[in-house]
């Protein structure tokens, strides 16, 4: 099976969505592998429990964009989506905008999360998650 590009960015955005209609962690909690982790634009480090649980009492996002997509194969069930996002919260204020990488491993044929990355980028309008 060769990596489909439209595939993950079909999960980034289920992810985006999620996060903005508030079911977060149970998507995270589906799409990440048990021994997943998240490293935020805090320097936080966050197993897939801890996503979850951070998930339940998250702020909203009201809308999300993805651009710059690049891919990195990382083998057959193996890839690297790295992209820009910038995202808005509901509550209003200035944009969070980001590097971000999301490594994908195919299981039983379904693609899982093993690990995501954030790094802000700095931007006068922007504030760190």
């Amino acid at each position: 099976m060769d990596v489909n590009v439209s595939e993950l960015l079909r999960l980034e955005n289920a992810g985006w969505q999620s996060l903005c209609d508030g079911s977060g962690g149970d998507f995270y909690g589906t799409v990440m592998t048990d021994d997943g982790l998240m490293v935020l634009a805090d320097g936080s480090v966050l197993d897939r429990g801890q996503v979850i649980a951070s998930l339940a009492d998250a702020p909203a996002w009201s809308a999300y964009e993805i651009t710059d997509e690049r891919l990195v194969e990382i083998g057959r069930d193996a890839a690297a989506f790295v992209y820009r996002g910038r995202a808005f919260r509901a509550s209003g204020g200035p944009p969070f905008q980001a590097q971000m990488s999301s490594v994908y491993v195919r299981r039983d044929g379904e693609w899982r999360l093993a690990l995501y990355q954030q790094t802000p980028v700095p931007s006068e309008d922007s504030v760190e998650l």
